[in-house]
């Protein structure tokens, strides 16, 4: 299927990536010419929101969006997904800080021709990470692996923020997000399947940031554990309490 480029929005959420907000557009432009670029800026003291806006008067497919507080990424993507259903019928969600390819983001876009999301991932065959310290990819496997005993999904990447939605799938899903931190992008993933839609994984390549100061902590991850540990003994408690459907009455003698 031929992509009509120009309903599709890539969302770029950006704090302190002063360094790395223009070389990451412009090679998005390159890679897929027509999409349009939505940076959700959370009032950067670095001066990324005001190179934001110089690229977007410099070119009209760039547009910002300026948040008053940083109070997490899921928050921002939020922002980004209500101000682009208006418009968009497919929405790509990437970092901002070069860890996520631009040059991928036409897999992800073919992924979408049968599924109603897609997941750039790590974790298949034909993914890879590079420059990851071992302890920090044993620790992203090792959370992914926990998430998806205790939700009991097959996604293998079930962290990657990587992805794509056509705009139906985000807008049955949106009201019932509840995170705002690193867990934002497992909610998306369990709310997705909650709702019956399809979720396929395409191979991508993830980098570490070259440049600024990365934003993930242990504590982050802790937290994003817990949460998921408790979706995941809520689900299995309103699986062994649901009570069968009666089976149907015959009249038959």
């Amino acid at each position: 299927m031929e992509e009509n480029f120009s309903e599709i929005l890539v969302i770029i959420p950006t704090y302190n990536e002063v360094d790395n907000i223009k070389p990451i557009c412009a090679r998005v432009r390159q890679a897929t010419p027509q999409v349009d670029i939505l940076i959700v800026d959370d009032s950067s003291p670095d001066g990324t929101g005001e190179l934001a806006d110089s690229l977007a008067e410099q070119d009209p497919h760039v547009h910002v969006i300026h948040r008053k507080d940083k109070n997490g990424l899921g928050a921002a993507y939020l922002a980004g997904f209500r101000w682009g259903l208006s418009n968009y019928r497919i929405l790509i969600q990437m970092d901002g800080d070069g860890s996520h390819h631009p040059e991928q983001i036409p897999r992800l876009l073919k992924g979408l021709d049968t599924a109603d999301m897609v997941k750039g991932s790590r974790y298949i065959p034909g993914g890879e990470v590079v420059n990851w310290p071992k302890s920090r990819q044993l620790l992203s496997r090792g959370g992914s692996w926990w998430i998806r005993l205790m939700l009991r999904l097959k996604i293998r990447d079930i962290t990657g923020g990587f992805n794509g939605f056509h705009a139906h799938t985000l807008e049955a899903v949106l009201d019932d997000l509840s995170s705002v931190g690193f867990n934002f992008q497992v909610d998306l993933v369990w709310n997705v399947v909650k709702n019956n839609f399809t979720i396929v994984e395409v191979p991508i390549t993830f980098s570490q940031r070259e440049m600024g100061q990365s934003k993930m902590g242990p504590g982050i991850i802790v937290e994003a554990l817990l949460k998921t540990t408790w979706w995941g003994i809520v689900d299995r408690f309103h699986r062994l309490t649901r009570k069968p459907k009666p089976a149907e009455s015959s009249d038959e003698t």
